[in-house]
């Protein structure tokens, strides 16, 4: 770690420390979501569909040093039928970098699942969150078996 990640990117006021715990919280919410997802599929038989209203905040460390955190106040709209899960939600997510000012970003995720088997369902996530030069991107497939 050392002085590299506390000094500023050109033209960056977050810099490396926060482009990594931006990587760290979207993977955190990616695999939030994607549990979800499955937990979606394995349960819904009947055509079900409705908004929602999910608030997630997403902290980080870095071996013991804690480096932010990400909350997240999002509106989605998810529906379920037969083996089928979909969701997509976005919003505001304010960005809390450890020692510096929390900034407002937007983010967004949207993602699906399949029960493939009465044990094993397949899922897939894309989510995003904007940045002050770049915006950062993930995502997830896995497939999950329950015993």
């Amino acid at each position: 770690m050392g002085r590299i990640l506390n000094r500023p990117i050109e033209g960056s006021c977050l810099g490396v420390r926060a482009s990594r715990l931006r990587l760290v919280l979207l993977s955190f919410m990616i695999k939030s979501f994607s549990c979800a997802a499955g937990a979606l599929a394995f349960g819904a038989s009947a055509a079900v569909a409705g908004p929602y209203v999910n608030i997630e905040a997403n902290a980080g460390w870095v071996g013991s040093d804690y480096s932010g955190n990400v909350t997240d106040l999002h509106m989605g709209f998810e529906h379920s039928e037969g083996p089928y899960s979909i969701y997509a939600q976005g919003g505001p997510a304010l960005v809390s970098v450890d020692g510096m000012d929390s900034e407002m970003e937007f983010s967004g995720k949207i993602g699906g699942s399949v029960a493939a088997s009465d044990k094993v369902s397949v899922y897939a996530e894309l989510a995003g969150i904007t940045g002050d030069l770049n915006n950062s991107y993930g995502g997830k497939l896995g497939a999950k078996y329950n015993f």
